[in-house]
Order: C-alpha cells, then structure tokens, then sequence
C-alpha cells in the first residue's frame, strides 16, 4: 500500500520522535508536528499506517505506537544507543504529597543501558521519597522505572493521582467496587482508600534501580 504525502510525513515524524526521546509522541504532538488540528484526521492517518504494516498501536494504551517492518529497521541505529529514561521528577513513597510546580530534574535523564530488557517505548522515570514501599524493596532515593498507562489490575504498583487532594503517591493498586485501596508496603502506613473516581493512573512500574554500594544510574 502506497503512503500519501500526509501519512510519510507522519511516519517520519514518529520515527525522529522516538530516536530523540525513546518513546512515542501523542495523537496531539503528532497532529501539531504535520499541520493537523483534528484528532480523528490524525487517528485515520495511523490507521492507514498500521494497515500498511508501518505501525502496530495499542488502544488502550496513551502513546502506544510502535514502529514495524521497514520503519522499525531504519530505527534500529538509534535503538542501538544507550537507553535514556525521561526523569520526570519525584514520588512519594509515604504520605502524598502535591506535585511541585516546578520540575526537579529539568528535563534530565537516566541512562541505564543493558539494565531493563524490555521496551523502553513509553517509559519514564521518578526518584522515590519516602518508606512508604520499603517491604517491596523500593526504599528513599530509589528511582522506579513506569510505563505510562491509565489502567492498573489488582497488585500493579502504581503511580497514582488523587484527584480530590491533587498528590501523588507511589502504593499498590487494589479495586474495591465503587473504591480503590492503595496499598504501601510498610505497617507503619496505613492504605489509603478513596473513591475510584477520584484515583488516576499515572503509570505501572516495570523496575526499580537501587544504589547498593556503587554509583546511582548516570544522570545527564
């Protein structure tokens, strides 16, 4: 299948995308890179990228585009480069705390290479504060490794947003009917129980990094 104009320029943005950030753009940055204001125009235009076989993408999951075929292997010098996860602040792993206006880390990132077999697309990473989670080895400092999603099944570790309160904190998710319990990993803390509608996921940790007795993961 022949690509229109519209849908190279798409793909070509997508590609540039991820070998500068490691992870794939939205449907908004996507639409504001090639001069589309409308969404649906831009979501025709995936479409017809996957059916051709440049794309695989993920309903469910918000930047869940993955290159395929003929894209994925003009891709594969930059995914031969160090892996750099986005450090997108901190969390707190105790009481919540509100998010603070300004961003602590100012656009660093963590270079971890050859530590996390998995796909670094949609990845992002926060340092944890607080002992909230220390009996699941997620101790003060420690930095979590996410992937970014809005869902989370029962025993996920989360970050989670409360609405109500506007904090975050870093627990395990569990359903409860109309409530979610969020769960820390410490007797010294108590859940926090709150109505479903009020929790949004911010993303499902895939790993923790710990400094032992070296060095943390480089940050530039």
């Amino acid at each position: 299948m022949s690509l229109s104009e519209r849908q190279q320029r798409i793909l070509e943005f997508i590609k540039q995308y991820i070998e500068e950030h490691e992870f794939p753009p939205s449907i908004r940055e996507i639409g504001a890179a090639v001069g589309i204001s409308s969404t649906s125009v831009v979501n025709y235009n995936l479409r017809k990228l996957e059916a051709a076989g440049y794309i695989q993408r993920g309903r469910d999951v918000s930047r869940g585009i993955r290159l395929l075929g003929p894209a994925r292997a003009q891709s594969e010098d930059a995914q031969e480069r160090p892996l750099r996860i986005r450090l997108l602040g901190r969390i707190a792993a105790g009481e919540p705390i509100p998010v603070p206006d300004e961003d602590p880390f100012d656009g660093d990132t963590l270079e971890i290479a050859d530590l996390l077999p998995i796909d670094p697309r949609g990845l992002y990473a926060l340092q944890v504060s607080g002992d909230s989670m220390i009996d699941a080895l997620v101790g003060d400092g420690d930095y979590i490794i996410l992937r970014y999603q809005q869902t989370a099944q029962d025993g996920d570790m989360v970050a989670a947003w409360l609405r109500d309160r506007e904090e975050t904190t870093l627990k395990y998710f569990y359903a409860e009917g109309e409530h979610v319990c969020l769960q820390p990993a410490n007797v010294a803390y108590k859940p926090i129980i709150v109505p479903a509608e009020q929790v949004q996921i911010q993303g499902k940790v895939v790993a923790v990094i710990r400094r032992l007795n070296g060095p943390r993961p480089k940050v530039s």
